[in-house]
């Protein structure tokens, strides 16, 4: 890597970056921090850090740990993430905890999509601090798996899934022995319409699984075999619910509940996921349009 590919940043909200001379030192808590920046990446700094720096200056021991974080924050897949990570990692012990101790707070309560965002982004970060830690990939996975299964944010469907099949493999790179990570990335695979991998992945498992994991890969593999699959991968199912949220949002609720029926005539599909919100939402277009013995039989599916 030549220096200009080291000097490339990504541009975040809120920060600018600042190249520091050759020599430039970090040091702070009182002597215990020398850290010499070499060819780290340039310094994220907060927008307000930046303008206040005067001439001839360099961003001090606050200003570079303020901005790090918060870069990391905003996109841990920035450029520079994993350099930015190892100085957070060597020189601001108080922030990785702080970090750790809003991972807990996050897992510790029901959250919305914008904090289950924070939550990936946090993990993610952990995840640059402690690489080898088969344990994240495979909690981020769960994360987006989440955010990609909710009817609020199935929009981000597509993208959460190939992410959550991304991070289930490094997790099993990582520790090939996690049963638990190999029976959920069978469920991405099979999610993303990859049914033999799926079986393949899933038949080496049946016999070291709770009664009843085992009984439902059983079924899923002998279902496999069989041909009695979903007539389209699952996720592109995803994919048009998302649409029939849209349609709705915007007063279409004939056209919304459309879609659904489509969807739900899928019976090996509605058999297989759990499809309470979807059955909700077609009771509420069904009453917007009049339609209540059509709604009442929804809601109650709900």
């Amino acid at each position: 890597m030549n220096r200009k590919q080291q000097r490339q940043t990504t541009p975040l909200d809120g920060i600018r970056y600042f190249t520091p001379p050759d020599d430039y030192m970090l040091r702070g808590r009182d002597g215990l921090v020398a850290v010499l920046w070499g060819d780290k990446p340039p310094i994220p700094l907060l927008e307000e850090d930046f303008a206040a720096l005067e001439a001839g200056t360099v961003p001090d021991y606050d200003m570079v740990g303020r901005g790090i974080y918060q870069a990391l924050r905003l996109n841990p897949d920035c450029a520079g993430a994993a350099g930015y990570a190892g100085v957070l990692k060597e020189a601001y012990p108080h922030i990785v905890s702080e970090l750790g101790g809003q991972i807990i707070m996050l897992e510790a309560r029901e959250i919305d999509t914008p904090y289950l965002d924070r939550k990936i982004n946090f993990l993610k970060i952990m995840a640059l601090l402690d690489p080898d830690n088969a344990g994240l990939p495979l909690e981020i996975a769960r994360a987006y798996v989440d955010k990609g299964s909710r009817l609020s944010s199935m929009q981000y469907a597509v993208t959460c899934w190939y992410a959550a099949e991304k991070q289930l493999k490094t997790a099993l790179e990582r520790n090939p022995d996690d049963i638990h990570a190999a029976y959920e990335y069978g469920e991405a695979l099979y999610m993303l319409g990859r049914y033999g991998q799926a079986a393949e992945i899933w038949s080496g498992l049946s016999t070291l699984l709770e009664p009843a994991e085992r009984a439902r890969i059983e079924a899923r593999v002998t279902g496999i075999q069989a041909g009695k699959i979903p007539m389209v991968p699952p996720l592109d199912y995803l994919m048009a619910l998302s649409v029939a949220v849209e349609q709705h949002h915007g007063g279409f609720s004939d056209e919304a509940a459309a879609i659904i029926k489509d969807v739900l005539g899928d019976p090996i599909f509605a058999e297989q996921f759990p499809l309470n919100e979807v059955y909700y939402l077609l009771g509420t277009c069904y009453q917007e349009m009049g339609l209540m013995a059509e709604a009442a039989e929804a809601f109650k599916r709900s």
